[in-house]
């Protein structure tokens, strides 16, 4: 009874792993020779360019451009240069950077005579294309350029070697100049310096002349303005008899704020009495009951006193009462001494009464003649600010005009007489000097940056190739591609220069070769992991398969059987009954029956079986090859069978078709207790060996795990890989 759902002790973990660093940092370590050299190359071929790159040289000349303005008039500066404008120095840059500064410099520099910037000067080679050339070729050559156009070539080429920097934080600027010679990079960075200088001198001395002209026009016209002014001002103090308008707006406003201030009181009082008095109106006739209500009335001294009269009474006729009858003699005069204070209180409320109501009507009244006082200084003041609003108007004409005429004449006198406008805003800091090294090209950084630039091509490409090789190479594909364990190695067995099948032969019984130690061990090592995935789930019939033809499945199964038999009773099937070679590699006689013959007549089961001398198994050829394999291995025949073997033998290794090429295994991995999945070394395409495996877990296949055959270990160890020694280490690559 086969065992194909338990638990599959390697069963890997289908979660996402994190990035392995190690892994890419042996590829880097495989190739390292490869990447160096590469790298090399490059910085060889970077150095010879950096040894044909012309020298340049540099010189800066470092200016001060201070933030002052043409002092013309205070109100608008004649030229527009405004002293504290934030965008003053980027204007300043921008000029120095300006074509026509460069042209001053290249025509005072006659830098037209110079190859360097010179596109056309005829020992200038810089000007050749091949582009060029096969126009003048086919159309001829153009007409001869003018001077002109030559003049604003070279003022390009010129512009595109100066560089403007200014220096953060500060009002310095730094005019650098790059040229083939140092004494030429020295000159042109001073004369862009002195001629910004000499043009920012040009543009005020322009400007003052300007400037004088536009004033004294302006100072005549200024002058008549004034004096109109004047006498406009003067005669409407005449026409309004005003001699001192603010003084007696003071007047006035002192009254209107001592009328608005008792017209505030009174108006309060009046508000305080007023509630009280509309109460007493309501009453129509005054009651002790009334009157006792009011607040005001009861805050009176005299009526608080007599209340505490009356509250003394009524409480001397409670005490008597308690005592005696209403016509006791002492009840009697005590109730009468309770009601003649209530007499004398109401008497006195009523004239509190009278009093509140006098004194209302006085601040009403008070109240209205505060008001009209108030209203009569209100309009003398409106008609007093009226004649001040325009004394005012007109006075600030005057005093416009004089102040305008003041100025326009000071500064007329001062531009005609010292000349301001002629001093310069700008001044040299620090004069460029002759450089006695060149500034680039810096061959040193090219050939290290080609260098660098080499070796992060090289690893790049290194990792590419490696993200794109689909190939199963080695253990960590294995792991990392197939998700399925590893259960050993084999390595490649080099078997000389023989025939085809004497090779085949030869490596179906390398196990027992005693030239093959390496091997032989690496098949020990595939037995022990076999033996260790049956420990909890017996495994004694266990199916060879692979993705395609030529992974060496069947050798595997002929060695792995080999090792089994030195410890255990083994039976060797050959289920490929499509392209059958285990009889041909173990040289078994041709023409025995075999599993074909066993599954058609069951009782031919002993002649089928064959041993193999020297090797100490069983081995059951397929057979002739049936018109349909599949219904064959898939009958009740194949099933009874097996059974049979279960009990006769320890291990049973069937060696089956491939899983992608026809479903043979497919069927036969639910009849047997474990699948051994070969894969070829740096041969299978890793979507191959995933198709197969992925075919064989939908059938619900115990796989136990994968053998990467025919690994090149000699390849492995030169390159670094992740075997390098293992088998020198053992001495196990050592012939004997």
């Amino acid at each position: 009874m086969s065992i194909n759902q338990g638990p599959n002790p390697f069963s890997m973990n289908d979660e996402s792993q994190p990035i392995d660093f190690s892994r890419y940092l042996g590829l880097v370590r495989r190739y390292w020779v490869r990447i160096v050299g590469f790298a090399l190359a490059v910085a060889v071929i970077a150095a010879l360019g950096a040894l044909s790159l012309i020298s340049k040289y540099q010189a800066t000349a470092t200016l001060l451009i201070e933030e002052q303005g043409a002092q013309v008039i205070q109100i608008q500066e004649v030229y527009g240069i405004p002293g504290n404008s934030r965008n003053y120095l980027s204007t300043q840059f921008e000029i120095l950077k300006s074509r026509e500064l460069a042209r001053r410099v290249v025509e005072e520099l006659n830098l037209v005579e110079s190859s360097e910037f010179n596109p056309f000067h005829p020992q200038n080679t810089e000007n050749f294309s091949i582009r060029r050339y096969l126009r003048e070729q086919i159309f001829g050559k153009g007409p001869e350029p003018d001077e002109e156009f030559i003049l604003d070539k070279t003022i390009d080429r010129f512009w595109s070697a100066v560089n403007v920097s200014p220096v953060p934080g500060t009002q310095l600027v730094k005019i650098t100049v790059t040229s083939v010679t140092g004494d030429v990079a020295k000159r042109a960075a001073n004369r862009l310096a002195e001629g910004f200088i000499e043009s920012q001198l040009e543009a005020k001395i322009g400007l003052t002349q300007q400037a004088a002209g536009w004033l004294t026009e302006r100072l005549t016209d200024l002058k008549d303005k004034l004096e109109v002014s004047e006498r406009k001002l003067q005669t409407y103090r005449d026409e309004n008899n005003l001699v001192d308008v603010s003084g007696v707006g003071t007047v006035v406003s002192r009254e209107i704020d001592n009328a608005s201030a008792q017209l505030g009181q009174a108006r309060a009082k009046r508000v305080e009495l007023e509630s009280t008095y509309r109460q007493l109106k309501k009453f129509g006739t005054y009651t002790y009951d009334n009157l006792s209500s009011i607040p005001t009335i009861l805050n009176n001294q005299v009526i608080g006193s007599l209340k505490s009269q009356e509250t003394r009474a009524e409480l001397s006729v409670s005490e008597l009462g308690k005592r005696y009858g209403p016509r006791h003699p002492k009840m009697v005069a005590a109730q009468s001494d309770l009601d003649a204070v209530r007499a004398s209180l109401l008497t006195q409320m009523k004239r509190v009464a009278s009093t509140i109501e006098s004194d209302y009507l006085a601040a009403l009244n008070k109240e209205r003649t505060l008001e009209n006082t108030l209203s009569n200084a209100r309009d003398s003041a409106r008609e007093i600010n009226r004649k001040e609003f325009t004394l005012k108007e007109i006075e600030r004409e005057v005093e416009t005009n004089r102040a305008l005429y003041t100025t326009f004449y000071e500064r007329m006198s001062e531009t005609s007489a010292t000349g301001d406008l002629q001093t310069a805003n700008a001044r040299v800091i620090d004069p460029a000097v002759r450089p006695d090294r060149p500034t680039s090209p810096n061959r040193k950084l090219i050939v290290l940056v080609a260098f660098l630039a080499g070796i992060a091509f090289g690893i790049g490409v290194i990792l590419l190739r490696d993200f794109l090789d689909s190939k199963i190479k080695n253990a960590e594909d294995v792991d990392r591609k197939l998700k399925a364990p590893m259960l050993a190695l084999l390595p490649l067995v080099k078997l000389g220069k023989k025939s085809a099948e004497e090779a085949e032969a030869r490596a179906a019984r390398a196990f027992s070769d005693e030239e093959q130690i390496g091997f032989a061990e690496s098949v020990r090592t595939l037995r022990t992991s076999i033996s260790l995935a049956g420990l909890e789930h017996p495994s004694q019939v266990i199916l060879m398969t692979s993705s395609t033809p030529g992974e060496g499945k069947t050798t595997t199964a002929c060695n792995i059987a080999e090792a089994f038999g030195q410890l255990e009773k083994v039976l060797l099937i050959d289920a490929d009954m499509r392209r059958p070679t285990m009889a041909k590699k173990l040289g078994l006689e041709p023409g025995k029956p075999g599993l074909s013959n066993a599954v058609a007549y069951p009782e031919t089961l002993e002649d089928c079986i064959q041993s193999v001398e020297g090797l100490n198994i069983d081995v059951m050829a397929a057979g002739p090859i049936p018109p349909n394999p599949l219904e064959l291995l898939a009958s009740k025949k194949f099933r009874d069978i097996l059974e049979t073997l279960r009990g006769q033998y320890q291990r049973i290794i069937i060696d089956s078709a491939p899983v992608l090429a026809v479903s043979d295994a497919l069927y036969l991995s639910t009849v047997t207790d474990g699948v051994v999945y070969v894969v070829k070394a740096d041969d299978t395409r890793d979507k191959l060996a995933i198709g197969g495996l992925d075919r064989l877990r939908g059938s619900n296949a115990r796989i136990m795990g994968v053998v990467l055959n025919q690994v090149d270990v000699e390849k492995e160890a030169k390159y670094g890989g992740s075997y390098a020694g293992y088998y020198d280490t053992y001495g196990y690559s050592t012939q004997s």
